[in-house]
């Protein structure tokens, strides 16, 4: 017989409540971790004082630029594009088939949240295409451009040495070179939708290729193709991107 799960004696017992701890200690845990780490961090830049890099540090650019030195952005806009249009056309023709009772189940939701994801990325990396692009035709982000005696006689004076560079923002920009600009609001909502793809999509796919599928083999179940494709594509794509950004 099936619980009625609209009663009081359903919610309101032992089992409930440990979960309820659980995932308050988590919740807490966590909090506390961003707390520590990311509000002590915004609170140095206000005061002005020398900020140093950090694990937590999130430039503009790792949400756009591939891992592998001499790649493109383009190559990792076109892989997120078509990882998007996949997934969302996994995602629509599963809600036509099966309608949208499907939604309530964790894995259509974790299958979504993934598909927001590579849409985020896609026009985070044509934003990062467009910014690579103004670097190397040489018509700087800043548009801060030197007439040609400053330019020779700081381009001078930055061949001395590499630190000079570094330290002279004017340098920096006749070299071509740019100060990693830490990342925005997108930036950073970007990084923990990865985050939580991560572990979600992991989770989602061991337990039914582990789990639900041996006891369906047993029972002769037929998997379809649409089921087979929604628990395997979505962590090929994940990883593939894992491996060529710089989150």
């Amino acid at each position: 017989m099936t619980s009625n799960t609209t009663s009081s004696v359903y919610w309101f017992n032992w089992r409930v409540l440990l979960c309820a701890i659980w995932v308050l200690i988590t919740a807490t845990f966590s909090f506390i971790l961003i707390w520590t780490y990311e509000a002590l961090r915004k609170s140095n830049q206000d005061n002005g004082e020398t900020q140093k890099e950090t694990a937590g540090s999130l430039h503009e650019d790792d949400t756009w630029r591939p891992s592998f030195k001499g790649i493109h952005p383009a190559w990792l806009l076109a892989f997120r594009l078509v990882a998007f249009f996949v997934l969302l056309t996994l995602l629509i023709v599963a809600t036509f088939v099966d309608g949208g009772s499907i939604f309530y189940y964790y894995t259509q939701w974790t299958f979504t949240l993934i598909t927001i994801y590579f849409g985020i990325g896609s026009v985070l990396s044509m934003h990062g295409c467009y910014l690579y692009h103004k670097r190397v035709s040489g018509d700087k982000v800043d548009n801060v451009e030197l007439d040609a005696e400053q330019g020779s006689y700081e381009g001078a004076v930055c061949e001395e040495t590499s630190n000079t560079a570094a330290k002279n923002p004017e340098c920096a920009q006749a070299q071509g070179l740019s100060a990693a600009q830490p990342a925005g609001t997108w930036g950073y909502v970007f990084q923990i939708i990865f985050q939580m793809n991560a572990g979600a999509v992991l989770l989602t796919d061991c337990v039914f290729w582990f789990i639900i599928v041996p006891f369906l083999e047993i029972k002769d179940y037929n998997l379809s193709v649409l089921a087979i494709n929604m628990h395997t594509i979505n962590a090929v794509f994940l990883l593939a991107d894992t491996a060529f950004n710089c989150l």
